[in-house]
């Protein structure tokens, strides 16, 4: 189980660094300067790199799992060490891996040789900070609240918004409830929105697998860093249905600017949800809908062409929707973990 784990990590890693390569319609030339960059960036040879595209092209997912036991070097890297070469990354975002490594050596942190580059560079890319990664931090100030995406499904953002207090606790004690949203880049359009009574992993993907079931898959999702967004199941979720996977730079929260500014917006809602004194779960989320699709949706905004409505511009994009197989889906949101079995033979998953 563990080495299965691992290879689903590993193959995980492999489809996003692949994505840029997948985009529909990339030219030659394009697909040529882009093979060199992720070759760079990744510490690859193009010879592994046309290997991982003509497996993931002939198997799929499946087609990038290591053969037998994986690659092991990755678990060789001490978790100081690690830290170590992220923060050498962080304070020189132009640093190669070959310099960290070189840096790591000259510290007396590693031995020579201890530590491959394409392995240092794997861990690197899962913690969110390869090269990639760091450009697209960079690049997330105000410029990048302004940047809009041309057509749909091509980015959504997604936030989770503390929500009211309800009597929906044992003995009718009153909960705090939470927002998740899924937000389509270039419309501002809420593809799903949701309050649910716990905030964890769970309702992200519930909400994620919801959007897509309406509105299909899109082409990248960019989170913030919180720990509901960055987990391994995100992860071979997105790699499973060839979406890319972005994180915002960490502790800057003007990255997710946009999903940010609907939030405030349904400050407006709960203040009205607030007069109507709604009991249970059900109905806050029956009087979220009617106000997301009266007062949002469907109302001019400031943001868009002509001051057009999301929905509106969403709708009326000519970019084709692209759904998937429910199976498939459901595969893709899969878990799969280690279980326990205590003295009195029960199995316990996530820890319960």
């Amino acid at each position: 189980m563990k080495d299965q784990k691992k290879a689903e990590e590993i193959a995980s890693l492999r489809v996003q660094l692949l994505s840029p390569l997948l985009a529909v319609g990339l030219d030659a030339a394009k697909a040529q300067a882009l093979k060199k960059q992720i070759c760079e960036q990744y510490g690859l040879s193009e010879r592994t790199l046309r290997r991982y595209l003509a497996n993931y092209r002939e198997s799929g997912f499946s087609g990038l799992r290591p053969k037998g036991k994986g690659r092991r070097e990755s678990d060789n890297i001490a978790p100081e060490v690690m830290e170590q070469a992220i923060l050498l990354r962080r304070e020189v975002p132009g640093r190669s891996v070959a310099q960290i490594i070189q840096i790591l050596e000259w510290e007396g942190r590693i031995q020579p040789g201890e530590i491959k580059r394409s392995t240092l560079q794997e861990r690197l890319a899962s913690r969110g900070y390869s090269t990639r990664h760091m450009r697209i931090y960079a690049e997330s100030g105000v410029a990048a609240r302004r940047f809009q995406q041309r057509h749909r499904n091509r980015l959504w953002h997604s936030d989770i918004k503390f929500g009211p207090y309800l009597p929906i606790g044992p003995d009718g004690a009153k909960k705090q409830v939470f927002l998740v949203v899924f937000i389509d880049d270039a419309t501002r359009f809420v593809l799903h929105g949701e309050f649910y009574p716990v905030m964890d992993k769970t309702i992200v993907e519930d909400c994620y697998r919801k959007s897509i079931q309406k509105y299909g898959l899109p082409e990248s999702v960019y989170f913030d860093n919180g720990k509901q967004y960055r987990t391994k199941w995100m992860t071979r979720a997105c790699s499973k249905l060839g979406v890319r996977l972005l994180f915002a730079k960490p502790y800057s929260p003007e990255a997710t600017g946009k999903v940010e500014r609907f939030n405030r917006v349904v400050d407006a809602f709960l203040s009205e949800a607030a007069l109507t004194k709604p009991q249970t779960l059900e109905r806050l989320n029956e009087l979220f809908q009617v106000w997301l699709s009266e007062c949002y949706q469907n109302k001019p905004h400031s943001a868009l062409e002509n001051k057009r409505s999301p929905e509106s511009v969403y709708r009326g994009d000519k970019k084709p929707l692209r759904f998937v197989d429910p199976e498939a889906l459901a595969t893709a949101f899969l878990h799969c973990e280690t279980r326990k079995v205590d003295k009195s033979v029960l199995h316990q998953l996530h820890g319960s």
